[in-house]
């Protein structure tokens, strides 16, 4: 029995029971694929389930204006994949008459579709014989014949396709992808496999050649930048706050956020104090730019900085309250400020220390 067969026998004995693996409605699969792109499935179903409900088709979420979809999509990261999700929505419902595309080459051309997504669409979608990569891919295959290649190289995706469709069997694409992808995230795991219970141990290359912790190949990381945000709740009279949008390019783009103080290191309370002092808040809020001349009170909320890690970046951040005498020129209550679409650390404060 060769390899694939070996893999779709595994793969329907063991697979996972997936709310996407039930259909073959492009819609839905696209949506799925975009949310599971640097998100495990644990995190990503529950986020599927709340869009399917919401906009259960594509023109519901073509429909809907991004805050909304923003607000959905809180916490899921990499937020430029609900701005772009949003816009290919509207395309396809205002331009395609809600079609998707329905091969690869096409499927291309949308916004925040790149390759892999293609395939997974076209193969599940259309049972379309594009390979799959990602990943899991990368790795079953790089272990199972020992490729060296490293995966971070240019070269990398082309080789590793090449491979894949060379196993496929042109009558079952979809299974074929969903079984290799299934057989990485269960059985070949990144670290620790248990390879005396996998189906290809008498066959794995890496495994004969005591190489499976070694493979596969990648190449370091970009170094991580270091930023120091910290965030001013303020609090008037009336216990209404303010906060912004981030209109500038970069992370958290079109979300909102309290009164940012960015600095280059981690910063005490008289500098933090003498900044609100000054022409702080003159360019960004000049409603509050007087109120808070005459301060009445700055308190570290979290004294140990938080620390939240994207990909390229650790955010060091600190909430401070500052309570103002007076009230807030169209200030925002607590209620109001849970409706808006936040990064994820700022809405777990939010929960967690600005309404207790």
């Amino acid at each position: 029995m060769n390899f694939s067969n070996i893999l779709i026998r595994w793969y329907l004995e063991n697979k996972r029971d997936l709310p996407w693996r039930k259909t073959d409605n492009p819609y839905l699969i696209w949506l799925s694929e975009i949310m599971l792109q640097q998100t495990r499935v644990t995190q990503g179903t529950p986020y599927f389930l709340s869009f399917t409900n919401a906009f259960p088709t594509v023109f519901d979420l073509a429909n809907a204006n991004e805050e909304q979809v923003l607000k959905l999509w809180q916490g899921l990261g990499y937020y430029s994949r609900a701005r772009n999700l949003h816009k290919t929505a509207q395309f396809v419902a205002n331009e395609l008459s809600g079609k998707f595309p329905d091969n690869y080459n096409d499927l291309l051309k949308l916004k925040g579709v790149g390759e892999y997504t293609a395939a997974a669409i076209a193969s599940f979608s259309y049972n379309e014989p594009v390979p799959v990569v990602d990943g899991n891919v990368f790795r079953v295959l790089s272990r199972y014949f020992d490729v060296e290649t490293d995966i971070a190289s240019a070269s990398a995706k082309k080789e590793f396709a090449t491979l894949a469709f060379e196993l496929m069997p042109k009558d079952k694409p979809a299974m074929f992808n969903q079984a290799i992808m299934e057989f990485g995230a269960l059985q070949c795991v990144p670290k620790s496999p248990n390879c005396g219970i996998c189906i290809f141990n008498t066959s794995c290359a890496a495994l004969q050649k005591k190489k499976v912790d070694q493979l596969p190949v990648k190449s370091k990381k970009l170094k991580v930048r270091n930023r120091y945000f910290n965030y001013l709740v303020v609090s008037d009279e009336n216990e209404n706050t303010i906060i912004q949008k981030r209109t500038a390019k970069g992370i958290w783009h079109n979300l909102y956020e309290f009164p940012l103080i960015e600095t280059e290191k981690v910063e005490n309370f008289e500098f933090i104090a003498q900044q609100i002092q000054s022409d702080f808040f003159k360019e960004n809020n000049p409603s509050v730019s007087e109120l808070a001349k005459q301060m009445k009170s700055l308190s570290e909320i979290n004294p140990e900085s938080i620390i939240h890690k994207l990909s390229h970046q650790h955010l060091h951040i600190k909430f401070w309250k500052v309570h103002l005498k007076g009230t807030i020129e169209n200030g925002i209550n607590s209620k109001v400020l849970k409706t808006f679409p936040f990064p994820i650390v700022i809405h777990n404060f939010i929960e967690k220390d600005f309404l207790n």
